[in-house]
C-alpha cells in the first residue's frame, strides 16, 4: 500500500492520544484530515484549531465528502472502536482501504531509521525523552509520543522523516508491525490480560517483537528481563548502568557508565527511580545512534516531562498537587517510591480512578497492596473505557481489600470537599480514565489558598 496515493485520510477514534499524533502528522504532510470521536477533549480542540474536522456523532451524514473517494482516501481506526460502529461498518461495506492505527505507523517508519520503545510501562515518558534528545541533536526526525510532550506541547515532533521514534504497543500485539533499527524494552509486567488471557502470551509477543529488528540492529533490554540484548539498569553491573545517584534541588544528579566511557554528572529533573530508568535507556539509544555525549547531557538536563506523568498541578512550600496516569499496580507503586524520595515526612493523600473492569478484576490485590501505602487513599468509579460492567467488579471491592484504614468511596461531585477535608499536605490524583478532567477543577480551587 502506498501512502502517497491518498489525499485524504480519515480518522474512527481522532481523539485518542497515538491517533491524534498520526492525524497531526498528515496534516504536515499536506493530507486532507477528519475524523470522528466519542467525546469533545482538550486533544480535539487542538486538532480542530489545526483546521481537522471533527466530529462527535456516529453517522455517515457526517462524514466530509472528500472522504467519501475511495479511491484517494484512507480509513484508520484504533482497536479501541466497539463493533457495529456506523462509520466504519459503511468503510467496511463499501471496501474502503481501512487499517489499523499500528499499521499505518508500520507503513510510515518501514523506509526510515526507527527507533521502537517497548515495554508495559514506560514507553511514553521513554520516547517523549529519545524524540527530545534526537530532536535537540538535529537529527532529522519524526517522533510520534503516546503523550503531550511539556517541551513541545504536542505528541508529535517533527524535525525531517529520516529517523523516526515510535512506542512499540503490546495491546492487541499491534507492535509486530514494527521493524526497528534500535529497540528497547522497559518491562514486561503482566497487563492487557483481557487480550493475551495469561502472562506467558504477552511474554511470547514481546520475543515476537524482538525478532521484528532489522539485520544489524540494536535491542535493549532492561537488567533482569528473561530476554536477551544490551543491558541497561541502575546501580548495577549492566552494559548502560546509572552510578552515583545524589539529589540536589529535587533533581538527580548521576554518572553513566557505557560500554565505552562514564558521563559524569549527567542532571535530570524528573523524579522516581522509573523515569530515572526510562532516561538512561534514552540516553543509551541515543548514544547507539550516534549523537554527540556532551549534547545529550544539555538535551536531557532541558526535558521538562509528559502531562499526566508525575506532573506538578501546584508545587508550593505547604501544598504540593501532582497527576499520573498510574493505572497499574506497578505503576502506583513508581508514583509511591517517586514521592516518597521527594517528599520524605509529609502526609500524603492518593485519589485513585480504577480503569477497566477486567484490569482491576485481575489485579485486584496489586491494587489493594499498592495504594494502601499512602496515607490516605479516595477511591472513585471504575471507569469502563471499552468494558461493560462485570458482577461483583466495583470500587467497594477494591476498598475492602485495602488495609489501609484510612480510605474511602467518593464521586466526583463531592470530590473537592472531601479534598478539603483531609490535611495532606501532598495530594495526588492517579489513573488513566476521565479523572484528568477533574485535574483542571482540583488545581483551580486549590491554587487560590495556597
Amino acid at each position: 500500500m502506498n501512502l502517497k496515493t491518498k489525499h485524504n485520510v480519515y480518522f474512527i477514534g481522532i481523539g485518542g492520544i497515538g491517533m491524534s499524533a498520526l492525524a497531526r502528522y498528515f496534516v504536515a504532510n499536506g493530507k486532507v484530515v477528519a475524523g470522528y470521536d466519542k467525546t469533545p477533549s482538550d486533544i480535539t480542540d487542538s486538532l480542530r484549531a489545526l483546521g481537522i474536522e471533527v466530529h462527535f456523532e456516529d453517522a455517515v451524514k457526517n462524514i466530509p465528502q472528500a472522504c467519501l473517494n475511495k479511491e484517494n482516501t484512507l480509513v484508520v481506526y484504533t482497536p479501541a472502536i466497539p463493533q457495529g460502529h456506523f462509520e466504519l461498518e459503511y468503510f467496511k461495506t463499501n471496501n474502503f482501504q481501512i487499517l489499523k492505527r499500528s499499521q499505518v505507523l508500520g507503513l510510515i517508519t518501514e523506509n526510515t531509521f526507527c527507533l521502537a520503545v517497548a515495554g508495559t510501562h514506560g514507553k511514553t515518558t521513554t520516547s517523549s525523552i529519545l524524540g527530545h534528545l534526537l530532536n535537540e541533536c538535529d537529527v532529522p526526525l519524526t517522533a510520534f509520543l503516546g503523550g503531550i510532550c511539556e517541551n513541545y506541547n504536542s505528541n508529535l515532533i517533527i524535525n525531517g522523516t529520516e529517523v523516526s521514534v515510535v512506542e512499540a504497543d503490546e495491546f492487541d500485539r499491534s507492535f509486530l508491525t514494527l521493524s526497528p533499527n534500535l529497540a528497547c524494552i522497559t518491562s514486561m509486567d503482566a497487563d492487557h490480560l483481557d487480550i493475551y488471557g495469561d502472562a506467558s502470551e504477552l511474554i511470547k509477543s514481546f520475543e515476537d517483537f524482538s525478532k521484528k529488528i532489522k539485520p544489524n540492529g540494536k535491542l535493549f533490554v532492561r537488567n533482569g528481563l528473561p530476554i536477551h540484548g544490551i543491558t541497561y539498569g541502575i546501580e548495577d553491573d549492566s552494559d548502560y548502568s546509572v552510578q552515583n545517584i545524589k539529589i540536589k534541588n529535587g533533581s538527580y544528579v548521576f554518572d553513566v557508565k557505557t560500554p565505552k566511557t562514564v558521563l559524569e554528572n549527567i542532571q535530570f529533573n524528573l523524579p522516581g527511580r522509573h523515569n530515572l530508568s526510562n532516561a538512561l535507556i534514552a540516553l543509551a539509544m541515543a548514544v547507539e545512534y550516534g549523537c554527540p555525549h556532551r549534547q545529550l547531557a544539555k538535551a536531557l538536563a532541558s526535558f521538562k516531562g509528559v502531562k499526566r506523568r508525575f506532573t506538578y498541578q501546584i508545587k508550593t512550600d505547604n501544598f504540593v498537587y501532582i497527576d499520573d496516569y498510574a493505572h497499574h499496580p506497578e505503576e502506583i507503586n513508581a508514583v509511591h517510591q517517586a514521592v516518597r524520595e521527594m517528599y520524605p515526612n509529609k502526609k500524603v493523600l492518593a485519589i485513585f480512578q480504577p480503569h477497566l473492569f477486567s484490569r482491576t478484576r485481575d489485579f485486584i490485590d496489586g491494587f489493594a497492596k499498592s495504594l494502601s501505602q499512602f496515607d490516605e487513599v479516595l477511591l472513585l468509579d471504575i471507569y469502563p473505557a471499552r468494558e461493560l460492567p462485570m458482577e461483583g467488579v466495583t470500587s467497594a471491592w477494591l476498598l475492602s481489600k485495602m488495609t489501609n484504614e484510612n480510605k474511602q468511596l467518593v464521586s466526583k461531585a463531592d470530590l473537592l470537599q472531601k479534598i478539603h477535608e483531609s490535611n495532606a499536605q501532598i495530594v495526588l490524583t492517579i489513573g488513566a480514565g476521565d479523572i484528568g478532567e477533574e485535574v483542571k477543577h482540583i488545581k483551580k480551587e486549590f491554587s487560590l489558598e495556597n
